[in-house]
């Protein structure tokens, strides 16, 4: 590389969680290999764009953030745009092609030969293409790695791939076979980010209840909670990406018996009419998701439910929409997201017929949402004078508060609590105990409890 100084990197990582922690792999391995991360991806000299193609509405979006870093190139001092992850996996063949701007794609296997990417193409080789056929490698994090949350919790993926055939979800074409981690190499790291001052591990993966069918009877998540647990200390330990099937018994049993361990399941239902998930190619019934939820719920008193929902889905009726509205306000879940269904080429819903038109779908989901919005407010009241931990995250020079959350939020996805103290009162990664004094949409707000 003709430079005197360091070549500088910048990212814009989209898409979910286990994307982040690949780009923060992906970042650790750059610095270690003489890079420097820019202050801002449009002030760096190589952009990498971590893409998302889940769906229709993802695709859009990194298309339109690698666009703008190409932009870059001749309004700024970007030398190199390098496009990895989902988008480029997804189209291998035709990726090329369909960006033309790009220096360099990089697949789910070559995550960690960037470094190499890049020289190749600061050396005046373009466009480079390394992706695999199919992903099949476990991304093993490097001890110190950098973390882009910016606050003392982090995410830690336990297993890539997924084996699950919904008939609507590309992700397994994508990502490939479930492939779990070991729970050693999981625990080591945890108890290096727990050094460095993180307090809330956030377990990630496809499906995180599948966790270790692929290595042993021995290996479940059970056993990863437990082992976890025994690292000892005050941190917070939260499942997120579950799946209704596969909450069994001893699950919830470890759930109830590792103190770190939230008493939080992200568990997505997509529907609740049987009809429906028989055609999603879910292994669910309402009958079947009613008792599961009850079962958590008699399990783990005060447990925080969240689940996604998908409408539109081909075929989808009034009425069985309707039993969905009723299956949530039966359920009373505390969280809930919505997505409108997306037509993905090689997925078997793509070839069902009786579409639901797109209006009609967006106007289903702000329907659901709006009589989410309703139960989260009903039972926000009863939170009113209730004495709560939380995990303080950062404060707020503009509300002069202090952000934090309970066990019950999860980060970026959930609400947060507002909390009144002197900005040299508290500071990020304490845990404090408080009383919530209000409520305010999906967030609250509280006071230091000093009794």
């Amino acid at each position: 590389m003709h430079t005197s100084r360091p070549v500088t990197i910048g990212f814009m990582s989209l898409g979910c969680a286990k994307n982040l922690v690949d780009s923060e792999i992906i970042a650790t391995d750059l610095m270690a290999a003489g890079f420097r991360m820019a202050p801002t991806p449009e002030r760096a000299d190589v952009v990498i764009v971590n893409t998302c193609a889940f769906i229709r509405d993802a695709k859009e979006e990194s298309i339109d953030a690698v666009l703008e870093a190409c932009a870059w190139k001749q309004h700024g001092r970007c030398r190199a745009v390098l496009v990895a992850g989902c988008l480029p996996q997804r189209y291998r063949r035709k990726i090329q092609s369909l960006l033309p701007e790009v220096d360099a794609f990089m697949g789910l296997d070559e995550l960690r030969q960037a470094g190499v990417i890049i020289r190749r193409v600061l050396r005046g080789e373009r466009p480079v293409a390394l992706i695999s056929p199919l992903a099949q490698a476990v991304l093993e994090p490097p001890e110190n790695r950098l973390l882009f949350t910016g606050a003392p919790y982090a995410y830690v993926k336990i297993a890539e791939g997924c084996n699950h055939t919904c008939a609507f979800c590309a992700i397994p074409q994508i990502r490939g076979r479930y492939r779990s981690r070991p729970i050693g190499r999981i625990v080591a790291e945890a108890e290096d980010l727990l050094g460095r001052g993180i307090r809330e591990l956030n377990l990630i993966a496809q499906d995180t209840t599948s966790y270790g069918r692929d290595l042993g009877a021995r290996t479940n998540l059970p056993a990863l909670l437990r082992a976890l647990g025994r690292i000892g200390g005050r941190f917070w330990i939260r499942l997120l990406y579950g799946h209704p099937a596969h909450v069994t018994a001893a699950l919830l049993d470890a759930m109830g018996a590792v103190e770190q361990v939230c008493r939080y399941l992200d568990l997505p239902i997509q529907h609740s009419n049987t009809d429906v998930l028989r055609a999603m190619g879910r292994p669910s019934t309402e009958d079947g998701l009613r008792r599961t939820f009850g079962r958590i719920r008699a399990a783990l008193p005060g447990v925080t439910l969240r689940t996604t929902c998908l409408v539109g889905f081909p075929g989808e009726t009034q009425r069985q929409f309707r039993n969905l509205l009723a299956f949530l306000e039966e359920i009373r879940f505390d969280h809930v997201a919505v997505f409108t269904y997306s037509k993905e080429e090689k997925t078997s819903a793509a070839r069902l017929s009786r579409p639901v038109p797109t209006a009609e779908a967006e106007r289903r989901k702000q329907c659901l949402m709006l009589r989410q919005k309703r139960i989260v407010a009903e039972d926000a009241l009863s939170h009113i004078g209730r004495t709560d931990d939380l995990l303080v995250e950062r404060y707020d020079r503009k509300r002069r508060v202090w952000v934090a959350r309970s066990r019950g939020q999860a980060p970026d996805v959930d609400g947060v609590v507002y909390v009144r103290a002197p900005v040299d009162g508290l500071m990020p990664g304490a845990l404090i105990r408080v009383r919530y004094v209000a409520a305010v949409g999906y967030d609250l707000r509280a006071v230091i409890n000093n009794s």
